[in-house]
């Protein structure tokens, strides 16, 4: 990686912005650690084990590879485009059609509040069962609304309590990896499945079948882009950030994928709706169920509030764009948080719970963000010709070329009924856009603009 050689670098912090900078270098390592060792290791390494068989392992390599390759685009664009909205900023930026950013950030949104929607059901369900024997919906919505108050409350106090979650879900997944090297210790498992593959299928169609379940397990690093109106220095910070967090995500990821292997068949993973706390079971060791019950609840707590603060300032960008109404830009007084925006976020992922399970939420969002992650490797290229005054990191031209051929052969892996999910979910898009065109939407511009910039 190199950084682009242009003259007068701006300071990084020059941008004027609404939102406070409260986010500093290492507190946003955490953020993307957070949000990245999230729900979908504690649930899909089953699902995982299904496609792969034992050597769950090598999928996740995979996806760690392709995931590097699109956080290479976010690390340049992010650093030469700091500013809240992410990929519907690039879009826009790049192809100079409000259409285009507005779906692309749509698409973001869509994503965010969908899978929002689908972890507040793994958060009600089997692990919350353990402690409460309560109606699934019902505390889906609950723990969806206890979700907005902490974003409401304020960034800084957000990412502290990510800081918390994150230490606690990364040591729950440390607790899997020593568990499996005591079993590995007092000669017990099986460390020839690690390179086991199902039988009938060949290695490379388990391994790219598996590996866009895995790619689920890495996405959430694209939230970080959302905020960086919100981070100190970002053009200096970002990269390693990012880079960091994906790596240590990476590697656990690994280890925990070769522990289950050695620990369970993949029969008996596939089997299992937890399959962490079936590894741990099984390994004779004494750990309260209770206790990882808890770790899995705060996993699955910690993934919904970062992509829930990644959907409110997707909507607090796209108004700031005039793509939504300016009325959703409003800040709350004091906090200086997306007010509006959380509000509205909140509102459509409770719906979402409605008229989905996590299946099917969880496939929509795969597909929507590589539509996303798409756009994004595409507007690297194109923005290369746009020089800022600025110093920015700069990814090799190979990268978001690679990125793009990763993202159209993850997207043909997806099947007709996620597709028209997707489709009908784009076609909402396209209606709001063509609304908030008109001229009765438009009427309160400027009064919705005064009013979301007065905010002290």
């Amino acid at each position: 990686m190199q950084k682009s050689d242009v003259p007068s670098p701006a300071p990084p912090d020059s941008e004027d912005t609404a939102l406070r900078r409260a986010v500093s270098g290492k507190l946003l390592y955490v953020f993307v650690l957070g949000d990245v060792l999230g729900a979908g290791i504690y649930a899909l390494v089953g699902e995982i084990a299904g496609e792969v068989g034992g050597a769950i392992w090598v999928p996740m390599l995979a996806a760690l590879l392709l995931a590097l390759l699109t956080a290479a685009s976010y690390a340049e664009l992010v650093t030469k485009y700091p500013r809240a909205g992410g990929s519907a900023v690039f879009a826009e930026r790049a192809f100079g059609r409000p259409v285009v950013s507005f779906l692309v950030g749509f698409c973001m949104l869509a994503a965010g509040v969908t899978s929002a929607a689908g972890l507040a059901l793994a958060f009600a369900g089997d692990y919350l069962s353990v402690f409460l024997d309560v109606p699934a919906v019902p505390a889906a919505l609950v723990f969806l609304l206890v979700v907005a108050l902490v974003n409401a409350r304020g960034i800084k106090e957000s990412v502290r309590a990510n800081v918390v979650m994150t230490v606690i879900e990364v040591s729950g997944l440390l607790l899997v990896v020593v568990l499996g090297a005591i079993v590995l210790g007092r000669g017990d498992g099986d460390v020839s499945r690690v390179v086991e593959f199902p039988d009938g299928v060949s290695a490379g169609s388990a391994v790219l079948a598996a590996a866009v379940l895995a790619y689920y397990s890495f996405v959430g690093f694209e939230t970080s882009a959302n905020i960086a109106e919100e981070v100190r220095d970002v053009r200096r910070v970002y990269p390693r950030a990012l880079f960091g967090a994906l790596l240590t995500a990476g590697v656990v990821y690994v280890l925990v994928g070769l522990v289950a292997s050695i620990v369970l068949p993949a029969g008996e993973l596939s089997s299992s709706t937890g399959p962490l706390l079936t590894v741990v079971q099984a390994t004779g060791i004494a750990v309260p169920d209770r206790l990882f019950s808890a770790i899995a609840l705060i996993a699955v707590a910690n993934g919904a509030l970062l992509t829930m603060i990644m959907a409110s300032r997707m909507v607090f960008g796209l108004a700031g764009q005039r793509l939504l109404p300016p009325a959703l830009g409003a800040v709350l007084p004091g906090r200086r948080t997306p007010w509006v925006a959380i509000v509205l976020t909140t509102a459509v992922a409770m719906a979402l719970t409605l008229v989905g399970d996590l299946g099917e939420l969880a496939n929509i969002v795969v597909l929507l963000l590589l539509l996303v992650f798409l756009s994004t490797n595409v507007s690297v290229l194109v923005l290369r010709r746009d020089r800022v005054e600025a110093e920015h990191f700069t990814a090799p031209v190979v990268l978001p070329v690679l990125a793009i051929a990763s993202c159209l052969l993850l997207l043909w892996q997806q099947d007709g009924t996620t597709w028209l999910r997707a489709g009908l979910m784009l076609l909402v898009g396209v209606a709001l856009y063509l609304l908030a065109q008109a001229p009765w939407w438009r009427g309160s511009e400027e009064r919705a603009e005064v009013a979301s910039t007065s905010a002290p």
